[in-house]
């Protein structure tokens, strides 16, 4: 993975250097890629004005095999790890990457807002924060939830991202106090309730050898694009599919989850996703964040990494990277942020408004 920020690498560049590094933890050379699965946008607004990208993936490891594009937007990363989960290779590269910061933020939000329903939502000005903020009001209003719960979702999440050397805000110090005094976006919504756009790109490696970390279980859901055609606007169906779906796989309870990175896109989707995961009741979820449940040194640390929150959220790497931060955790190799005895982890992926979910669970078992 690279550091997730500002940089002015191209895309290619960012490939190269998360490639590089999977290629080493893996211990392969490039020759014995046998094919590759790639997520990208494939944005015009980048300023590089390239498509065919898994073409140039290609030239960047001068392999002629087969490369695939898995496109799911925001779910992107996931949607290329279960791709890659189901094909018949020895050894598959996954990888995503993103260049978000290159041009104003009109035209990023315009580009975002392709994944989003846009006769009748968007028309009434509903973007992602907007949309998001709604679902917010009904959670909050059925549940008691408060804004000081979203904030310590905030908190949480900038607390892990100080000790990520990867993370956008590494090394920088946010309060509750500015969390909770922040600009409003869209009420409830504040800014330090919304993750961050980042340049980026996170690779893996899926191989049939075997290694200390098997994937239990891949699961994939599609949903409606529109919230408003949810039966339950506090619960998106998907991630509760998906996450059905992942623990028959695995043949486990979400009790016996050790970890997770979960797609805090916004801190409300973090608290819902608690609830759709498995991981509390309905309406608990608050109760998790309170009691520091979910904190690096919780029962079921949450998002280590500083999740999409303060790590950032480079659309299509996002999946991937959270992969990354999973196995660092069960090698022992995440520094300040370790936590121990990780056992099984799961990844929840969402691509737009809980419209494409993967969930990933990871199990140790020893090399």
């Amino acid at each position: 993975m690279t550091k997730f920020g500002a940089q002015s690498c191209t895309s290619q560049e960012l490939v190269y250097e998360a490639t590089l590094e999977a290629l080493e933890s893996a211990e392969l050379e490039v020759d014995e890629i046998d094919a590759v699965v790639v997520s990208s946008v494939d944005t015009e607004n980048n300023g590089e004005r390239q498509r065919l990208f898994s073409s140039v993936v290609s030239s960047i490891i001068k392999r002629k095999v087969p490369i695939l594009t898995a496109t799911a937007v925001c779910g992107g990363g996931g949607a290329a790890l279960w791709t890659a989960n189901k094909l018949d290779y020895n050894n598959t590269l996954v990888v995503g990457v993103e260049r978000l910061l290159t041009n104003n933020s009109m035209n990023v939000t315009d580009e975002i807002m392709m994944a989003a329903e846009r006769i009748y939502e968007q028309t009434e000005g509903l973007n992602f924060p907007a949309q998001n903020a709604l679902v917010a009001q009904q959670y909050m209003n059925r549940y008691n939830a408060t804004t000081d719960d979203l904030a310590l979702v905030a908190y949480k999440n900038h607390q892990n991202a100080f000790h990520n050397p990867k993370a956008r805000f590494y090394r920088k110090q946010v309060t509750l106090k500015q969390i909770k005094k922040s600009p409003v976006v869209a009420s409830p919504l504040r800014l330090f309730d919304c993750s961050l756009s980042v340049n980026g790109a996170a690779a893996a490696i899926i191989s049939k050898d075997k290694t200390d970390i098997e994937i239990a279980a891949s699961s994939l859901c599609v949903d409606r694009i529109s919230a408003f055609e949810s039966e339950d606007m506090t619960s998106w169906e998907a991630t509760v599919k998906s996450a059905q779906e992942a623990f028959s796989q695995a043949g486990i309870s979400p009790s016996e989850i050790n970890i997770a990175e979960v797609h805090d896109a916004f801190t409300s989707v973090e608290l819902i996703s608690y609830e759709d995961l498995g991981f509390c009741g309905k309406g608990e979820a608050k109760n998790l964040i309170r009691k520091g449940i979910t904190n690096i040194n919780g029962k079921l640390p949450v998002n280590t990494s500083g999740g999409l929150k303060a790590k950032g959220h480079p659309i299509s790497a996002t999946g991937v990277s959270q992969i990354y931060e999973l196995v660092k955790q069960m090698r022992n190799e995440a520094g300040e942020r370790q936590v121990s005895g990780v056992n099984y982890a799961l990844a929840q992926n969402i691509g737009g408004a809980g419209s494409t979910v993967t969930v990933h669970i990871l199990k140790k078992v020893g090399g």
